[in-house]
């Protein structure tokens, strides 16, 4: 149908996020610009590694990931992150990412990929830590989490509740540092990974993230007809805060994806109807881990 837009997520750059949309088009997502659309039709699966779903068959609005159990396995079938693609010759990272006091992950990327990886994970400061072979980079990252007890994975739930409440930069750096310390001087650490002196790089002026208010409320799922509107106030990762009236509410711009949207009129742009999940005000509220 004519006027139809099909969302293919967010990819963070140099320029900040954009909307990317099946075709290859993009649109920038600015801070303080109004961004409204109306939901239209079911939601099919996107397919899978570049190609499109056989069946285009329908998926769960509350699903993050808009595909079929079929192509979701096709898809992870030749992924680094699903260890089911082990013999990939690039160099890849090892970093450190930071979302709150307590909350740090370890992981890995390739090293072409720059930044990129820690932007899309909505890391709000980080560090590398070595770089070189897949399967080296593969071993630093369980001997941190076994030795260190960190994680390679955070909910996106807890990233969100804890954005509107950071610690100062120069906390969030000396946390991260501290981390790093103790990682580079574990021993078992592997011969072919290079390490990497600390530097500490922060995500929050990117983000949007200084005087961000905490959210009320946190999009659980689009329908059809349903609309949301609003004033992007921040960005990181997959998530947009956006400011609707006095309130300010997340959309995770994963659950756009298997949609057609349509643009909607200026009496509308103010407003969601979409299925919401409050937030309570003491959410997200913990104590450091380490």
């Amino acid at each position: 149908m004519a006027g139809l837009w099909r969302c293919a997520g967010v990819r963070w750059g140099p320029g900040g996020p954009r909307l990317l949309w099946e075709e290859g088009r993009s649109s920038p997502l600015g801070y303080g610009r109004d961004l409204a659309f109306r939901v239209v039709g079911e939601r099919s699966c996107v397919g899978a590694r570049g190609n499109r779903c056989p069946v285009a068959a329908g998926v769960p609005g509350r699903s993050t990931q808009a595909r079929c159990a079929e192509c979701a396995r096709l898809d992870r079938a030749h992924s680094v992150a699903a260890d089911t693609y082990l013999d990939d010759p690039r160099t890849y990272r090892v970093y450190l990412a930071w979302f709150g006091r307590g909350m740090v992950k370890v992981g890995i990327t390739a090293e072409e990929r720059g930044s990129a990886r820690l932007l899309e994970q909505g890391a709000v400061a980080f560090g590398w830590l070595g770089r070189g072979p897949l399967m080296a980079a593969r071993r630093c990252e369980e001997l941190l989490r076994a030795a260190l007890g960190v994680p390679d994975r955070i909910p996106y739930a807890e990233k969100r509740a804890v954005r509107a409440r950071l610690p100062d930069v120069d906390e969030r750096a000396a946390e991260v540092a501290q981390l790093h310390a103790r990682a580079l001087a574990l021993v078992g650490w592997p011969e072919s990974l290079e390490r990497i002196e600390c530097h500490v790089v922060d995500h929050a002026r990117e983000f949007g993230l200084g005087g961000l208010a905490p959210a009320s409320g946190v999009v659980t799922e689009l329908v059809d007809g349903g609309v949301v509107g609003g004033r992007l106030v921040a960005a990181a990762g997959p998530d947009l805060h956006l400011g609707v009236g006095d309130t300010v509410l997340v959309l995770d711009t994963r659950l756009m994806t298997g949609w057609d949207l349509a643009a909607v009129g200026a009496g509308e742009a103010g407003g969601v109807s979409v299925p919401v999940r409050e937030v309570p005000k003491e959410e997200g509220v913990q104590d450091q881990l380490f």
